[in-house]
C-alpha cells in the first residue's frame, strides 16, 4: 500500500509562513505533540473503561527521545493509534482546513498561541523545528494495519504501510538546521520540565542512575550498585488533582516545595475546587513576602488539564492576588490561549470573581478562628489585603471585617475598633478625626513620643502599599484625615479649640525669624515662629503632608512627575515659648546667638535623620565647643 497526494489548500507551501509567525515560541512544539500523545493515551483508557476495548491497556508511558546523529526527535505513545484513513482525515483534512483559514486571516492574530488555537495547527507546530515529519501508527481496532505518513513541509504527503507493531503512535521530527539546539538533552529536559511536569500520563525521557542494595561486603555491611532506570519526568497525580479530604498539611507543604524548592514555607493555602458554572481546580499559597512588593510576581502557574500554559495570569487572577503562589487548572481555558481570548472570555471573569471570594472567605475564617495567630501573620498578610482593598471594591467590602491597623506599640485593631478608639481624643476643632501614622518608627521617634505625650495613638504604616492605603482610608472613612506624625508639630497636627498663646511680641517674632533665617540660610527651609507649649522642642523640622504624599506618589510611578522633580521643602517651626529661644533672643553676642540657633536647628535635623556629611561634622565640632 502506498499513496501519494496533495493537501487541498489553495496556497502553496504554508509551512514557511507558520515558521515565521511561530518562531518566537518554537519550543511549544514539544508541548503540543506530547499533549496529543496524552490525549491518545487517555482515549484508550476511556474506551477500556467503557468496555469498548477488550485488549490489555498495559503500560501507557509516553517516551520522548532524540538521536543527535540522525537529527531526529521522537514522541512515542501507546495510545489509541490511527488507521490510514484516520491519518488522512485528522492530519490532512481537519488540520489543513484550519491551515487554509490561517493563510487567509493570519494577519489578525497577535501571537503564536492565538495562531495555533484559532486555526487548529497544534500538530503542525512540529514544522517550526522540522523540515520533515513522519508518523508511524497502529490503531487499537482489531485487524488494523500499521500506517506511515510523511510530509516534507510542502503540500505533498505520502501514506504507506507502516512498521509499528504495537498499538499507538510515533511522531518523528527530522530537525532542520535552524533548530539543532533542540537536539540536546538538557534543552529538551528544560522544555519538558516547564510544560509536562504534571501531565496525567507518565513521560519517560532517557534514563537515570539509581543506587540499589547489592548484598553485603566482607564486614557484613550493606553494599550498593548503580543501575540505569527509566527517567520519568512528571508527577502524574499532583496535589491539586486530589480532593482536599485526601490531603494533610504535609502534603500541601511537600507540593509547595515541589513547585518552589528554595522558598520559605508559606503562611497558609487555599484549595480551589469547583465544577459549576465552570471547571476549576488549584491550590493558592500565601507566601512570606517580607514587604517586597514586586519581586514575587508571576508565581502562579496556569494549567489546562495538567498541561502548563503560562505563568502570566493577570487576566485570570485579580491584580492584587498576583503576589500569591501556586497553580490554577481549568479545562475551560484552552491550551493555546491568547491574551485577547483571556480578556474577552466570560469564564475567565467568573474564575477571577470566584478566586477573589475564596480568598476573602479564607482570610475571614482565619481571623475569626484564631485572631492572635492572624495578627502574628499581619506583616505578610497586610500587603495582600490592603492592595486588594485599594484595587478591588468587591474584595474591599468583605475585607473591612478582617483588615487590621497596628500601632507603634504592636497593638492590632479592626477598622471599626480603631475608629472607636480615637474618635474622641483625636478629634480636631472642625470635627475631623485625625489618624496619626509613622512610616519609619526609628527615624520618627521624637515625633511619636511628642504625640504620645498628648495621649494620642500612632499607627505604623510602613509597607509599600501604605501610601495608597492612606488615601483609601480617607476616602472611605467619613470625616477622617490621616497625617504622618512628622508632617507638623503635634499641636498643629490635631488643632484643638484651646490655643497656646505666644509670649513674644511682634517685634521679637521678627527678630527670632531673622536670626534663624541667617543661621540656616537654605531656600528649602521656611522658618515660622509658632506658639507651642514650653516643654515642646525648641525647633522642629517638618514636611507638609500634601507635598510629601505627592512626592511619594511620583516616586512610585503614580504620575505627577513634576512633584518628583521638585526639591524637598521643609517648614522650620521655632517654638517662641521655649526658654532656649528666649535665651537666643536676649543674647547680646551675635556670633553666639547664631551658633545656638544653628545648634537648635541641627538638633531638629538630627532627630529626623536629615543631618549628614559636612553638616554633621560641623554639628559635632560645635557641640564640643558649646559643652
Amino acid at each position: 500500500m502506498q499513496e501519494k497526494g496533495n493537501i487541498s489548500i489553495h496556497t502553496e507551501n504554508i509551512f514557511p509562513v507558520i515558521k515565521k509567525f511561530l518562531y518566537s515560541d518554537n519550543e511549544i512544539f514539544l508541548r503540543e505533540l506530547v499533549s496529543n500523545a496524552v490525549d491518545a493515551t487517555q482515549k484508550i483508557k476511556r474506551l477500556s473503561s467503557l468496555g469498548q476495548y477488550s485488549g490489555e491497556v498495559g503500560d501507557t508511558t509516553i517516551e520522548v527521545s532524540f538521536d543527535e546523529k540522525a537529527k531526529t526527535i521522537t514522541i512515542s505513545d501507546k495510545g489509541i493509534g490511527m488507521t490510514a484513513e484516520e491519518v488522512k482525515k485528522y492530519i490532512n483534512q481537519i488540520a489543513f482546513s484550519g491551515a487554509t483559514e490561517f493563510m487567509e486571516k493570519f494577519k489578525e492574530a497577535n501571537d503564536a498561541n492565538e495562531i495555533i488555537g484559532r486555526f487548529g495547527l497544534g500538530f503542525y507546530s512540529a514544522f517550526m523545528v522540522a523540515d520533515k515529519v513522519e508518523i508511524q501508527t497502529l490503531s487499537y481496532q482489531e485487524g488494523a494495519e500499521p500506517a506511515k505518513w510523511v510530509c516534507d513541509g510542502s503540500t505533498s504527503y505520502e501514506i504507506s504501510e507502516g512498521t509499528r507493531t504495537q498499538r499507538g503512535t510515533d511522531v518523528i521530527l527530522h530537525i532542520n538546521s535552524d533548530s539543532e539546539e533542540f537536539l540536546n538533552k538538557s534543552k529538551l529536559q528544560e522544555i519538558l520540565d516547564k510544560y509536562c511536569r504534571f501531565l496525567p500520563v507518565p513521560i519517560k525521557f532517557g534514563t537515570k542512575t539509581e543506587s540499589v542494595p547489592d548484598g553485603e561486603d566482607e564486614e557484613g555491611k550493606p553494599k550498593y550498585k548503580s543501575i540505569e532506570v527509566d527517567n520519568i519526568i512528571n508527577n502524574t497525580n499532583p496535589a491539586w488533582t486530589k480532593a482536599p479530604s485526601e490531603l494533610k498539611d504535609e502534603d500541601y507543604l511537600a507540593f509547595y516545595r515541589e513547585l518552589y524548592p528554595f522558598a520559605e514555607e508559606p503562611l497558609f493555602w487555599i484549595h480551589l475546587n469547583v465544577d459549576y458554572p465552570f471547571n476549576l481546580t488549584g491550590i493558592l499559597y500565601f507566601p512570606k513576602i517580607k514587604n517586597e512588593f514586586d519581586i514575587q510576581r508571576n508565581k502562579i502557574k496556569l494549567f489546562s488539564r495538567q498541561v502548563f500554559i503560562t505563568d502570566e495570569v493577570k487576566d485570570i487572577v485579580p491584580e492584587f492576588l498576583m503576589l500569591l503562589h501556586g497553580v490554577i487548572d481549568s479545562p475551560d481555558i484552552p491550551l493555546n490561549v491568547s491574551r485577547s481570548f483571556l480578556q474577552a472570555d466570560s469564564n475567565v471573569k467568573r474564575i477571577s470573581n470566584y478566586i477573589t471570594k475564596k480568598v476573602a472567605d479564607k482570610l475571614n475564617d482565619l481571623f475569626k478562628s484564631d485572631r492572635k495567630a492572624y495578627e502574628s501573620k499581619w506583616k505578610d498578610l497586610g500587603l495582600f489585603i490592603k492592595y486588594g482593598m485599594v484595587s478591588d471594591d468587591k474584595f474591599a467590602e468583605k475585607a473591612v471585617d478582617f483588615a487590621l491597623l497596628n500601632n507603634v506599640d504592636g497593638e492590632f485593631f479592626t477598622l471599626k475598633e480603631y475608629a472607636e478608639k480615637v474618635k474622641d481624643i483625636q478629634k480636631d476643632k472642625d470635627g475631623n478625626v485625625v489618624y496619626l501614622y509613622a512610616t519609619d518608627v526609628a527615624k520618627q521617634d521624637s515625633f511619636i513620643e511628642a504625640a504620645k505625650a498628648k495621649g494620642y495613638d500612632v499607627l505604623q504604616l510602613d509597607s509599600p502599599i501604605d501610601n495608597h492605603f492612606v488615601s483609601y482610608l480617607e476616602q472611605k472613612t467619613e470625616k477622617t484625615q490621616l497625617k504622618r506624625v512628622d508632617s507638623d508639630v503635634v499641636d498643629k497636627l490635631i488643632q484643638k479649640e484651646e490655643q497656646v498663646k505666644l509670649s513674644l511680641s511682634d517685634e521679637e517674632v521678627t527678630k527670632v525669624k531673622s536670626i534663624f533665617d541667617k543661621a540656616i540660610s537654605k531656600d528649602t527651609m521656611k522658618v515660622e515662629v509658632e506658639a507651642l507649649a514650653e516643654d515642646e522642642l525648641p525647633v522642629t523640622v517638618t514636611m507638609d503632608e500634601f507635598m510629601r504624599r505627592m512626592k511619594d506618589m511620583a516616586q512610585q510611578g503614580g504620575g505627577m512627575s513634576w512633584y518628583g522633580n521638585m526639591p524637598d521643602s521643609y517648614k522650620v517651626s521655632v517654638n517662641g515659648n521655649h526658654p532656649l529661644i528666649k535665651r537666643i533672643l536676649n543674647d547680646e553676642n551675635e556670633e553666639e546667638r547664631e551658633q545656638l540657633a544653628k545648634q537648635a536647628f541641627d538638633l531638629a535635623l538630627l532627630s529626623r535623620g536629615l543631618l549628614s556629611g559636612a553638616d554633621l561634622t560641623k554639628f559635632v565640632k560645635r557641640s564640643v565647643n558649646l559643652i
